[in-house]
């Protein structure tokens, strides 16, 4: 039954990444249609962030709550609905008002899966189960891609990956009964086979909800939480706006633009999968370091003029190096922290990331806006310097 389970949270993680990268895979078509400036990505990213940093600062109570299963189900139900409303919607005002919820739905369950997963399972299994997010956000523009090659609209490629979160959603439900089940220490080691003692979830007996400034409090949490900004600033930057740098700078065609950004998405889930072998050898910390170079090479090579190649080369090495950076900084969360405080950190760092999801795309569209996107790659690497400087700082405390 723990099996199914994990099966089952791997299914989950795929949901996450399913919708992550529609929006900027379909951007170059959706906003001549829609008669807007292509900045305005920016503005409903920051409102899906929004939504996921109200919902993430909640994760602690709701899980306290209703526990994780419950909390899974309601909110891919929600997403589900949300992308649902972009299926159908032709107006951008329109698509700002679903993007609220679809923030809503992807905060809780973020924040919650990984606190799960970060207490139960060990390094190698928080890859790969990331590398099932990879996978989702990889298919996302293919899905899109089919859509628009098949001559659909971009309304049809949301309407999948919205039938796929309903199929989802059924199935969560019916696995209620197995969250039921706490996973003690001996079975865990059963099924990672390294699990240490401080992963050992403890009981909602021993737990109470943080609030913020008692988790603001907490020796290193300012560190990881500005880690987490600059990463997913990082993250979302690039997977926003590689398709428009593309189009814009390299002067590809629309429909190969969207492939060659998924290389970005192909990159994290290649990456995570590898990473999970490398965890076996490699602490956490030794990882993101490793990821944090790669990221380095990637942005060097988008910079360099050597054309198509170098610009795929690039993109593909900035996901590679993603990878094991997100997965890394969650999965040693209890141990820097302790288990009692991990939900609280988790949602905190969740809330950290979605802030910068929502603050630095709209920030890069506004600088392309009044220069040009060609500017990405200069973009990308100062956010990379401060996040390897807390970095350093969170390990040297």
């Amino acid at each position: 039954m723990l099996h199914l389970l994990l099966a089952i949270i791997y299914l989950s993680f795929i949901s996450l990444g399913l919708p992550d990268s529609l929006l900027g895979s379909a951007w170059p078509v959706m906003y001549p249609e829609l008669s807007v400036p292509v900045s305005y990505a920016g503005i409903i990213s920051m409102i899906i962030a929004i939504g996921t940093v109200v919902s993430s600062l909640q994760s602690d109570k709701l899980t306290w709550k209703l526990g994780t299963g419950k909390v899974t189900a309601i909110s891919v139900a929600t997403t589900a609905i949300a992308l649902g409303g972009f299926s159908v919607t032709h107006s951008f005002p329109g698509l700002c008002l679903w993007a609220i919820p679809y923030g809503l739905g992807a905060g809780s369950v973020d924040a919650s899966l990984n606190n799960y997963v970060a207490l139960h399972y060990s390094s190698r299994q928080m890859s790969w189960l990331h590398c099932m997010w990879g996978i989702g956000a990889s298919t996302g523009p293919y899905i899109m891609g089919f859509a628009l090659t098949g001559g659909q609209s971009w309304n049809m490629g949301y309407r999948y990956i919205a039938i796929l979160q309903v199929m989802l959603t059924a199935i969560l439900l019916f696995s209620l009964p197995l969250w039921k089940k706490r996973i003690t220490v001996s079975e865990n080691v059963e099924l990672s086979k390294t699990v240490s003692d401080h992963e050992a979830i403890p009981s909602q007996t021993e737990n109470k909800p943080l609030s913020l400034r008692e988790i603001v409090k907490i020796h290193g949490a300012k560190e990881v939480m500005i880690m987490f900004f600059c990463y997913s600033a990082l993250e979302q930057t690039a997977g926003l706006w590689a398709s428009s740098y593309f189009v814009l700078c390299r002067g590809l065609e629309t429909e190969r633009a969207a492939g060659m950004a998924a290389l970005f998405f192909v990159g994290i889930t290649l990456g995570r999968f590898i990473s999970g072998f490398m965890t076996m050898h490699f602490s956490d910390p030794q990882m993101i370091r490793i990821g944090e170079g790669l990221i380095l090479f990637g942005i060097i090579a988008l910079l360099l003029p050597l054309g198509e190649i170098s610009a795929l080369a690039g993109i593909w090495l900035i996901g590679l190096g993603c990878a094991p950076v997100y997965p890394c900084i969650i999965h040693s969360t209890p141990m820097h922290f302790g288990a009692e405080r991990s939900q609280a950190l988790i949602g905190v760092q969740m809330a950290s990331a979605y802030i910068g999801t929502c603050m630095m795309p709209p920030i890069f569209g506004f600088l392309a806006s009044h220069s040009t996107t060609a500017i990405l790659p200069v973009y990308l690497i100062v956010i990379l310097l401060i996040m390897a400087a807390m970095h350093e700082k969170l390990e040297g405390k």
